[in-house]
């Protein structure tokens, strides 16, 4: 082993302790039940909630495939901060709306919000199960872009599978025990890192490779122009219509992703998560500069072989050892942040829906507006399930890599279908239980016809979209034949919506 690899292998080595450290001491003097552990009883600030949700956004696909895509295809990638920035802005109003209801019934999850609407623990379950098909790719490709990031920084020295293992290992150990607090402090030290690195990248990359940013967009005008327009170099098609219908998509999924609810519902009231919309858009602006980074590439490297390594590529061939060490190490927490969240909210989806005997169907539930109280035993098969799901993600990473990533392509428009079960229900009273699970079906179907007949998207339409919209109509026109009877008085909202509680009290 090189000196240089010694170097960063020890440094990354040091980093992993320190992250499971800062997991494990975030969980001293806490509660030990269930809603601590999957929304850390609905206590976390501004700050907390910023951090956990950013490092939810910043992944190891910022790192890797940003770039790549950047350095592939060019333009399409700005559908990435597009539909980020867009979808904080929904959460403005979507996100206190969620978070009061689930307040006021002391919900954890998704599936606890559509079985509680619907008095209907079938629901329920679908919702968990259909979240968790399409949330498991989710952890194998960051488990995968962390065993690149490693193997990269350490200069080959460090296995991919290796690496993939010490992933899992790192993000399990602070999870089952510190559940979502144990994230949004590692958060704090990944941000702390990935904001350093990125800086430091934003002014030597073009400095060192090209003079300066402004020779840098000279050069792409003049030498690399279809990088610059839709559809972009190569791109297969991802031209301004796809580009819309995707930012649409995304924009309104991730309000409802598994991993966007854990965090709503983790703060203190919803003026934070009010605040929180405001802040998160501006965190974007730092995708900006793998974006570059990669670009950049294209005058240094134009034959790289693996586009995803264009960013670390350039890290390892001109910076020291320390350096390379502490930007891969952003990246490697960059992975393990988001996959924690991941695999937490995929135990939090099965921990009462199906394993602890429902939520919203109990009758204690409906006459009294509470959810069965949490217990050690609900906990601990979350917790379990939590394990599960990580190890089919790293047995699908170390076994199959090419499998459930390819599913990772669907995980967007798979949550899509969910949309109208989980946010409609709240808002539409005359939405029944039928209509929910029929819309879903159909939608899911839709989505994966048109994906298995090569037709997503369909004249540059977004096949989740299209889903989407049959979904909507098949959710709409049951709702109508066959309307339900004796629908909850507190199902959605209070008028005015997100503004029915805005002191976050619960009722």
């Amino acid at each position: 082993m090189s000196s240089s690899a010694t170097i960063a292998t020890s440094i990354f080595a040091v980093a992993m302790i320190a992250t499971i450290a800062v997991g494990l001491l975030s969980a001293r003097g806490r509660d030990k039940g269930l809603a601590e552990w999957s929304v850390s009883s609905r206590g976390l600030g501004v700050l907390f909630i910023w951090l956990l949700m950013a490092g939810e956004t910043y992944t190891s696909f910022s790192f890797l495939g940003t770039a790549g895509w950047s350095f592939s295809f060019g333009v399409p990638i700005l559908y990435l901060v597009a539909y980020l920035t867009t979808g904080f802005a929904v959460a403005y109003v979507v996100g206190p709306a969620l978070w009061t209801y689930a307040s006021r019934h002391r919900l954890i999850s998704i599936a606890d919000m559509a079985e509680h609407r619907f008095r209907s623990r079938p629901l329920g379950i679908l919702v968990a199960v259909v979240a968790t098909v399409f949330i498991v790719p989710y952890i194998q490709v960051q488990i995968q872009g962390m065993g690149l990031v490693v193997n990269a920084m350490t200069y080959g020295s460090v296995d991919l599978r290796v690496a993939a293992v010490i992933s899992f290992v790192v993000a399990e150990v602070f999870i089952l025990v510190s559940g979502l607090r144990g994230s949004a402090w590692v958060s704090a030290l990944k941000d702390v890192l990935v904001i350093a690195a990125v800086a430091f990248l934003a002014v030597y990359v073009p400095m060192h490779y090209v003079d300066g940013v402004g020779d840098f967009m000279q050069r792409m005008v003049s030498e690399k122009p279809e990088w610059l327009t839709f559809p972009g170099h190569d791109s297969g098609g991802l031209d301004g219509t796809w580009f819309i219908s995707t930012l649409l998509l995304n924009a309104v999924t991730i309000t409802i992703f598994p991993t966007t609810v854990a965090g709503y519902l983790s703060a203190k009231s919803p003026n934070a998560l009010r605040r929180n919309a405001l802040l998160l858009p501006w965190y974007q602006l730092l995708l900006f500069i793998p974006m570059m980074v990669g670009a950049t590439a294209l005058f240094v490297i134009p034959n790289l072989d693996n586009p995803d390594l264009a960013l670390f590529s350039l890290v390892t061939e001109s910076l020291p050892a320390p350096l390379v060490a502490v930007i891969g190490v952003a990246g490697a927490l960059s992975a393990i942040v988001p996959m924690s969240v991941f695999m937490l909210s995929i135990g939090t989806l099965w921990g009462r829906t199906l394993l602890g005997g429902g939520n919203g169907a109990d009758p204690r539930s409906r006459r009294t507006g509470r959810a069965p109280a949490d217990d050690v035993r609900t906990k601990r098969l979350s917790q379990l399930v939590c394990l599960l799901a990580g190890l089919v993600a790293l047995a699908g990473a170390l076994f199959f890599p090419n499998t459930l990533v390819e599913l990772s392509v669907l995980s967007y428009e798979g949550l899509a279908q969910l949309v109208p079960a989980v946010l409609l229900g709240l808002y539409w009273r005359r939405m029944t239980t039928l209509a929910a699970g029929a819309g879903t079906l159909v939608g899911l179907a839709v989505m994966t016809a048109l994906w298995a007949s090569g037709n997503d998207p369909w004249n540059g339409v977004n096949g989740g979209i299209i889903a989407l919209g049959a979904n909507l109509a098949v959710a709409c026109a049951v709702s109508r034949l066959r309307p339900g009877t004796g629908r909850p008085a507190a199902a959605a909202p209070a008028k005015g919506g997100a503004t029915a509680s805005t002191s976050g009290e619960t009722s």
